[in-house]
């Protein structure tokens, strides 16, 4: 998977947690440097382990399904873009939640990543050789635009987080498709 492909994907990936980081600066009663490098963390850390985790999974399952790895990967792309896209024009709002209270936290981070899991595991399934490097780059973009969401958040508000959403969902149905085609017309 080249260079390209795995940093758009780390920016479909991360646009769920780029909003949620909105989210919380929106609700951080009061910031100090250090909330936003928790949140970024969090998001980062657990974006990365969960793509690990999920390509590890699927490579026990990949000699089994190689006749149709390139569907499988299309599938879960376009299912978790529809998922972001829908949950963009979701009503349900995070105000309320303290996100630096560490149950919180844990469960937003889980919530945003699950999609990576997802991802990996298509990752390994279509042929991946390694996960090390894509699941260092799902991580680091996740962090620096979780950590840019979370001062956003604290200045100008719910302006991006529906069009971030929907950014990563198209972002993430593209590659899908892309793959899917790549496979099918080679």
């Amino acid at each position: 998977m080249s260079f390209d492909y795995v940093l758009l994907i780390s920016f479909g990936l991360a646009m769920d947690a780029f909003a949620v980081s909105v989210s919380c600066g929106l609700t951080m009663a009061q910031e100090r440097h250090g909330h936003g490098l928790r949140v970024a963390a969090a998001f980062g850390v657990f974006q990365a382990v969960m793509a690990a985790a999920g390509w590890l999974a699927g490579s026990g399952v990949r000699d089994a399904v190689a006749a149709v790895d390139h569907w499988i990967a299309f599938g879960f792309l376009a299912i978790i873009g529809g998922k972001m896209i829908r949950d963009a024009f979701s009503a349900q709002t995070r105000q309320g939640v303290d996100p630096l209270l560490t149950g919180p936290l844990l469960l937003l981070a889980v919530a945003t990543s699950i999609d990576a899991l997802a991802v990996g595991f298509g990752m390994s399934v279509s042929g991946q050789p390694t996960i090390l490097f894509p699941s260092l780059m799902i991580g680091a973009v996740t962090f620096a635009l979780s950590l840019a969401g979370v001062y956003i958040g604290r200045t100008v508000g719910h302006v991006f987080e529906r069009s971030s959403m929907v950014l990563g969902g198209l972002i993430l149905i593209f590659i899908g498709g892309r793959i899917l085609a790549s496979h099918l017309f080679a």
